[in-house]
């Protein structure tokens, strides 16, 4: 019977803690150049919106995809206010509900706008023009299906997200345009409903990202040489 050789086992040991220190390290690695070029994406999302919301505005188009989203637009037509629909909000200045009104345009087409945060008190004791108005502010992408955690009900007008496709339906408005706008502030701020609430935020912790996976991966080729290194002085030994 022929015993087993020391110098294969530890051979065969390091060419598996090899193996192993290679592919986490470049999977590490890999995480971390895909976090970094996350960044440049995020950092020229946020470029490009800024340079929409501080545009001119521009007249409402008949669609629109996400590059129109936070865009400055601006429409003129009538409200339609008997067909409102009070949309469950969060806000900075607490909870209540947005204010989604119609707005009946020359050329026959709808556009919902959400002029504006109400609290619960006043949630029928709002300011409501009457005539032609003009309305300017950023356009906003439908929000299907529901928010905080809870479906729209439109059977029982609980409204948790700005759907349009389900608003319109449940108020019937003729050709409704697929996307809504948050007005802007009025001139007095502090009439009902409150306008320019729209937050504009988008997370940003890839350099985070980055740096700890690069950081892992360093921990990984460090720990690799420490082991190599006293597995040698173990054979010398």
């Amino acid at each position: 019977m022929t015993a087993a050789n020391p110098r294969h086992g530890r051979a065969g040991f390091a060419i598996g803690l090899t193996l192993i220190a290679a592919l986490l390290f470049t999977t590490l690695c890999t995480l971390g150049v895909w976090q970094v070029e996350r960044l440049a994406w995020k950092r020229d999302l946020i470029f490009r919106v800024a340079v929409r919301i501080h545009a001119p505005p521009v007249p409402a188009p008949a669609r629109a995809t996400k590059s129109d989203e936070y865009r400055r637009v601006a429409a003129t037509g009538t409200f339609l206010h008997h067909r409102a629909t009070l949309v469950q909000a969060s806000t900075v200045r607490g909870p209540g509900f947005w204010v989604l009104t119609p707005l009946q345009r020359a050329d026959g087409s709808t556009l919902l706008v959400n002029r504006g945060f109400v609290p619960p008190d006043a949630r029928t004791s709002y300011t409501r023009p009457t005539g032609q108005v003009r309305i300017t502010g950023l356009l906003r992408l439908t929000e299907p299906g529901g928010g905080f955690l809870r479906d729209n009900d439109p059977a029982a007008d609980r409204w948790y997200s700005r759907d349009v496709a389900a608003i319109a339906a449940a108020r019937a408005l003729p050709a409704t345009l697929p996307y809504f706008i948050d007005a802007d502030a009025g001139a007095q701020p502090d009439a009902l409903p409150i306008g320019g609430l729209t937050v504009v935020q988008f997370p940003n912790n890839h350099l985070v990202y980055a740096i700890t996976w690069f950081t892992l991966a360093a921990m990984v080729a460090g720990a690799y040489i420490f082991v190599m290194r006293q597995s040698g002085k173990d054979r010398r030994a």
